[in-house]
Formats: structure tokens, sequence, C-alpha cells
């Protein structure tokens, strides 16, 4: 049961703050570790291949050929930077680029065979790596950690900064 004080602040956030200080205080050291290593695998594929790009090629493989419309909205980023992203993926020849069959003014975006197989080759490498950092952990931790993660990852994603609750105004 929650109650708030007379500031407003609930009793349930009072009694948790050790928690959450201690929750945003790794997430923010997680974050560091993360672009410091760019946690990109191990062996030859290690860093391969950023962040952007990877998350780029993985919806393309996941969800099938779409539009620069369609892969910007369920990324959650703008549609110019879908294009900026996947400019070097065409040029490097892991994505192709074809017009619409109904309407010759839109395009397609395909992962081409080469970038599905460069994909495997850095989702294989990233594995590893996830299999060595927990190593020691059971398999319902690994579980239980991936669960969770995602439960974060969601909220986050579901969080615009309007929504974002601020100081209580004066």
């Amino acid at each position: 049961m929650t109650h708030n004080s007379p500031d407003g602040a609930s009793g349930e956030h009072e009694t948790a703050g050790p928690v959450l200080d201690a929750m945003q205080h790794q997430v923010a050291v997680f974050a560091r570790r993360a672009e410091q290593t760019r946690l990109g695998g191990l062996g030859q594929a290690r860093n391969s291949m950023d962040r952007a790009a990877y998350l780029l090629l993985n919806r393309l493989d996941q969800v099938g050929p779409m539009g620069v419309k369609a892969l910007a909205s369920g990324m959650g980023i703008d549609s110019s930077t879908v294009t900026r992203q996947v400019a070097p993926l065409v040029d490097a020849g892991l994505v192709t680029r074809t017009t619409h069959p109904e309407d010759g003014r839109a395009v397609v975006l395909r992962l081409s065979p080469h970038g599905s197989a460069r994909l495997e080759q850095v989702r294989s490498s990233r594995r590893e790596l996830m299999a060595l950092l927990t190593e020691e952990w059971s398999e319902e931790e690994r579980e239980t950690f991936c669960l969770l993660l995602t439960r974060f990852n969601a909220a986050i994603e579901g969080i615009q900064p309007a929504a974002v609750p601020g100081p209580p105004a004066s």
C-alpha cells in the first residue's frame, strides 16, 4: 500500500529509495561499460558492427522487407535517421533497396544474403559473449535476467519525454 506524504511523494518511493538509487547507479555503470566495450562479441566479429547497423539488420531479418517509414516506426526513430543509417549498409551490400511494386516512389529495404550471413556472424559472436558473461549463472537466472531486461527496455520505450514526472510545481 502506498501513501502520500505532505509533499505529495509516494511512501513506496521513500522505502524503495535505496533500491532505486542502486538500480539507477547500476544502469549508469552498465551504460558506460557497454559503450566502452561496445559489448560487441568475441573473436573476429568483436565490435565489427555498430549498434545502429545491428538493430536495423536484426529488424529486417525478424520482420522482413519493409519501407523506410515502417522500419523507422518499428524502431521508434525518425525516417531521416533510418535513411542515413541504411545508406552505408546498402553500400556494403548488406541491405538491398528496391522500389515498391505498387508505388514506384516508395522504397523497400530487404536484408541481402550477404547481410544475413554477416548478421548471423555478429549474433554468434555476441551470443558467445553473453555465454561468457553469464557462465556462472543458471539457465533460470539467464531467463529471469532476460525477462526483466526486456520489461525494463519496454518501460523505457513507453516513456515519452513529456510523460516523465518532474518535481512538483511550487
